[in-house]
């Protein structure tokens, strides 16, 4: 599922404040997911969404996380750091894999590797924050440690 703000073309995400962009999740994971269907549950996201994901994950009892593009800190401004909301699932013992852009401005992969809690990943693959021209790598990676979930 997209954001509001994907969906309607902004480049933002806006949506509004946490809480609320977190509640939305909720509702999506609620909707596709009634009966619990057996086998772990993982939860991500690219982006806004992938900080959404980390922020939930212990709520809605995931096992695992898949952050794309995890935007770790506004580009330019590395002392604005969203690490406490990357760092959140490993808290609770829930693993994170992030797939970032060798080129990311929002944070690099050595720069999310240094943040992640033991037991948590980072794969690098070519590109932006946006990963377009690394789709189908991305895709392979993302699969290959859903796998391993």
């Amino acid at each position: 599922c997209s954001q509001a703000s994907r969906s309607q073309s902004r480049k933002s995400p806006g949506g509004g404040p946490p809480a609320s962009r977190d509640r939305a999740g909720w509702a999506v994971l609620g909707a596709m997911r009634p009966d619990r269907a057996s086998g772990p549950l993982v939860v991500g996201g690219r982006s806004a969404g992938a900080r959404v994901a980390c922020r939930t994950a212990a709520a809605v009892g995931a096992g695992a996380v898949l952050a794309l593009s995890f935007p770790l800190h506004p580009p330019g401004h590395p002392e604005r750091s969203r690490a406490t909301e990357l760092r959140l699932p490993g808290v609770d013992g829930i693993p994170v894999h992030v797939v970032q852009g060798h080129r990311d401005a929002f944070g690099t992969a050595e720069e999310v590797r240094a943040e992640l809690a033991h037991g948590s990943t980072v794969d690098e693959v070519p590109g932006t924050h946006s990963l377009e021209r690394s789709a189908a790598l991305v895709a392979a990676v993302a699969l290959t440690r859903l796998a391993r979930f």
